[in-house]
């Protein structure tokens, strides 16, 4: 689903209180009159960053980032990468994309007394310290919107906002695709809004609905589960699919390179062969 380290701290009294909500029976619906109008006009007229089909690019969201790469777009975490870093690529020319999640709460973060206890849900699988969000309430959009606030702040060029695909995971709340589509196009509207890139990460059940309101994918392991041919929508319109495969070792991505690359080029893919830690142990290209 996705692969990225937690933060290190810990405001614990607040965590406690939040992550203990959401294990046990389904939440109620929220107030009708409260909830995002799923058919918002996308913001499509303004100048922020807009990757090419051919873009070049690395993610890393673990350990020091290594910027000798010549990629023109670098993923990296909006928390957490020193603000030198952002600098050393900004003054290379290398456009950046800065990581957070739109969907759970994630203990550590710095803003995450800010997050409502009752919009904390269940346990996202594999990821004990984190819990998904109730995306259908305002406040929980009002913190992801101040998170966008913060990208620009940080000098980022765009932002990739992940788990943003609660209508089909055990959420504990009933988050329908409808309440997805539009948690994620005001999001991506708010983000054009701050002249900031934004990335669909995954989600490409929805992407032909949510093709007009972002600027590229970023995709996990469609080869791994034979799903690139959803993610088309964004390559007939010209906007670049950044695909990230998983390896457990540099040979094993050689490896995997041998039968992935190929389809990746021949499919328009931008395609990388990569650990699922995100903190550069290997990388292998297909571009």
């Amino acid at each position: 689903m996705k692969a990225r380290p937690f933060c290190a701290m810990l405001l614990a009294a607040i965590a406690a209180a939040a992550c203990g909500e959401g294990d046990g029976e389904d939440i109620l619906d929220v107030d009708p009159g409260e909830l995002l109008d799923p058919n918002v006009p996308p913001v499509t007229a303004g100048a922020w960053y807009r990757p090419g089909l051919t873009v070049t690019w690395q993610w890393q969201l673990d350990g020091p980032v290594n910027t000798s790469y010549s990629a023109e777009l670098y993923d990296v975490d909006l928390f957490e990468t020193p603000d030198a870093v952002l600098a050393q690529l900004r003054a290379r020319g290398a456009r950046v994309i800065c990581y957070f999640s739109a969907g759970s709460a994630e203990r550590g973060r710095p803003d995450y007394n800010a997050i409502p206890a009752a919009a904390v849900g269940r346990t996202l699988e594999g990821y004990p310290d984190e819990r998904w969000l109730d995306i259908r309430r305002r406040d929980v959009l009002a913190v992801m919107i101040a998170r966008l606030d913060l990208a620009v702040r940080r000098g980022c060029d765009g932002v990739e906002p992940d788990n943003v695909t609660a209508f089909n995971n055990n959420t504990g709340f009933p988050i329908s695709s409808t309440h997805q589509l539009a948690f994620n196009r005001h999001l991506a509207n708010a983000a054009h809004e701050r002249r900031l890139a934004i990335a669909l990460k995954n989600d490409g059940e929805q992407a032909a609905q949510l093709v007009d309101y972002f600027d590229f994918e970023l995709n996990e392991e469609c080869f791994e589960y034979d799903e690139c041919d959803v993610l088309r929508p964004f390559l007939d319109r010209g906007k670049p699919v950044l695909n990230a495969e998983y390896a457990p070792s540099l040979a094993a991505a050689q490896t995997r390179a041998n039968t992935i690359c190929p389809r990746a080029r021949s499919s328009g893919l931008r395609t990388l062969i990569l650990p699922v830690d995100l903190d550069d142990a290997f990388r292998v290209t297909c571009f």
